[in-house]
């Protein structure tokens, strides 16, 4: 049997260190890194590539959703939680699996055994986070800081300091006054994510916060621009222009 290559997510290190054992006494299972935050979970997907991810979610920072908003093509994620109130029902249809804290060593086996006996192309993933991100909507669990690409780092955004979102020459990026910043999402995960009270979707290419909208210009055709509070202009579709209407009508 090839080794399976895992991660481990865990904001505290009792959690980590029993996880760490657990799996030590599972054949062909090769810990090849561990990260205590949201942060370090994304470099380490990154740069290690693992199979597997065992993913705490209550973590300070960038908790387990932030760390799945930013990942454009996640790996087989297994939620590790001590809440069940909201994660049992979620993951239990979107997640690959969940451990409950505290679990047992038969529990942790059998949930890897799902790991290795399950193929998920990089679609059903995808598919698989969509749902994920849906049921974690329809908790109201909105994103309140979202991770971005900073040179060689990850930096952590406030929302409310996000002017607008969008795809430029295929690249998702976060503006943020006069910055821009590479983000891996994809707008449709984000619109799914982003309170939807303060961020609308003007064009399938871009989302605004509705904060910083200071005139809606007619373009042509029933297109408009949206003119934020930083002089940049923003695409205003016609079918979203319906939309915003109930929301501001003119």
């Amino acid at each position: 049997m090839n080794s399976t290559k895992v991660l481990i997510v865990d904001d505290e290190a009792p959690a980590r260190e029993r996880l760490l054992r657990m799996l030590s006494k599972i054949e062909g299972i090769e810990v090849v890194g561990e990260a205590k935050d949201g942060l370090q979970a994304i470099e380490q997907i990154d740069r290690l590539r693992p199979d597997l991810v065992f993913l705490d979610i209550q973590m300070p920072g960038l908790d387990g959703f932030g760390v799945l908003a930013a990942l454009q093509e996640p790996p087989p994620i297994i939620f590790v939680t001590a809440y069940d109130e909201y994660a049992l029902r979620a993951f239990e249809v979107s997640a690959l699996d969940y451990l409950l804290k505290p679990y047992s060593q038969d529990r942790l086996e059998s949930a890897v055994l799902r790991a290795r006996t399950t193929t998920f192309s990089k679609k059903d993933l995808a598919q698989r986070s969509g749902s994920l991100f849906e049921s974690l909507v329809e908790q109201g669990r909105y994103l309140t800081r979202l991770a971005v690409q900073d040179r060689e780092k990850i930096r952590l955004l406030d929302v409310t300091e996000i002017d607008w979102i969008g795809i430029e020459k295929g690249v998702l990026k976060t503006h943020v006054g006069e910055a821009a910043y590479v983000t891996r999402s994809t707008l449709d995960n984000l619109e799914a994510r982003l309170d939807p009270e303060h961020f609308f979707r003007a064009h399938r290419s871009a989302i605004v916060n509705l904060d910083r909208i200071q005139e809606i210009i007619p373009w042509f055709k029933g297109c408009y621009k949206l003119r934020l509070d930083t002089d940049v202009e923003v695409d205003l579709s016609r079918a979203r222009a319906r939309e915003l209407r109930k929301r501001f009508p003119w």
